[in-house]
């Protein structure tokens, strides 16, 4: 590309760049990206106190329990044993089994994350009802199939807004413009 031909076109390279940088930024500050942002940090901060209260505060008096012998996390079952392992000897922790090559089936770490997922299902519940008693205004949306095309509307709906019928029996009375 010649020197004149990229003089020639540089103005129109520059103002799409500006309106391609113009939009980014309308698009970042606008309100719902913000909102989604902010939102998605503090759902992460949750959701490791959460894991931390299952598996720091919850799991481990329960693996005091007699027929538990060590935290979920380490609880595992060798499905096939690796190269070094010695014959009547097992691994002690998942470490050394995942270092020798071994196949395990680790349920302990899937217990924790049932139980983590529970328990964070149950917080952000308990959260929604707590906010719906101090503002009056509900997070959780009841829903009904509308009669007519059976897509799952909001109950409080007066018009399905899938299929624009009326939900309050308009449709079903007769009506005629002679009466």
């Amino acid at each position: 590309m010649s020197h004149e031909s990229f003089l020639e076109h540089a103005p129109s390279v520059i103002r799409r760049a500006k309106s391609v940088w113009s939009d980014f930024i309308d698009f970042v500050a606008s309100e719902n990206v913000l909102q989604v942002a902010v939102g998605l940090i503090i759902a992460n901060g949750f959701t490791k106190v959460v894991q931390s209260l299952v598996s720091d505060i919850l799991l481990p008096p329960i693996a005091l329990l007699p027929f538990i012998d060590r935290n979920f996390e380490e609880k595992f079952v060798v499905l096939r044993k690796g190269p070094h392992a010695t014959p009547g000897h097992g691994y002690n922790t998942l470490e050394q089994a995942a270092a020798d090559g071994a196949v395990v089936l680790a349920y302990g770490e899937f217990i924790t994350n049932v139980a983590n997922f529970f328990a964070l299902g149950v917080f952000l519940f308990l959260i929604a009802r707590i906010y719906a008693m101090f503002t009056h205004e509900t997070i959780i949306k009841h829903t009904v199939k509308c009669a007519y095309c059976r897509k799952y509307i909001p109950q409080k709906a007066k018009r399905c807004f899938n299929c624009t019928s009326w939900l309050d029996g308009r449709e079903e009375r007769e009506t005629s413009a002679l009466q």
